[in-house]
């Protein structure tokens, strides 16, 4: 699914309640994350329920990051969150993760009107921490940001 697709399908859906529910079933599609990436390493700081980002670096075609997320949580709503930050993010080089702020996506969706504080809070740990390891992939391969 693109983030294209995830912001008609909520543009769709009118009540908040059925919003809910597919940022629900989202989690429930989630990639799964083995039990070893449950681990203090991949913890998310910052966030409420617990979450746990698994980060997978690759070489594109041109030879630049790209990285891979996969991510769970302790709570059903906010697996559900994970699938759209990784539907934004993952599987795009790292530049890219770097110059692609959320705020745009979220207010798209309707996230930034409908989340608790707390959820917010955990929601943009999540991207700091993306964006902080395609930061570092790029650190690593001996490139700036951009």
């Amino acid at each position: 699914m693109t983030i294209d697709e995830l912001i008609d399908d909520f543009a769709y859906l009118e009540d908040w309640e059925d919003r809910y529910r597919y940022v629900i079933e989202l989690g429930k599609d989630l990639e799964p994350l083995a039990d070893e990436d449950h681990s203090d390493a991949n913890k998310v700081k910052g966030c409420v329920s617990q979450v746990w980002l698994r980060t997978d670096v690759s070489k594109g075609d041109d030879g630049t990051p790209v990285l891979h997320f996969t991510g769970d949580s302790d709570a059903h709503i906010v697996r559900g969150l994970i699938a759209i930050v990784l539907t934004l993010y993952s599987d795009r080089p790292a530049r890219e993760i770097v110059a692609t702020g959320p705020d745009d996506t979220f207010s798209k969706i309707g996230l930034d009107e409908h989340l608790s504080p707390q959820r917010s809070n955990g929601l943009h740990a999540m991207v700091q921490r993306i964006q902080n390891d395609a930061a570092s992939a790029l650190s690593d391969a001996g490139l700036a940001p951009a």
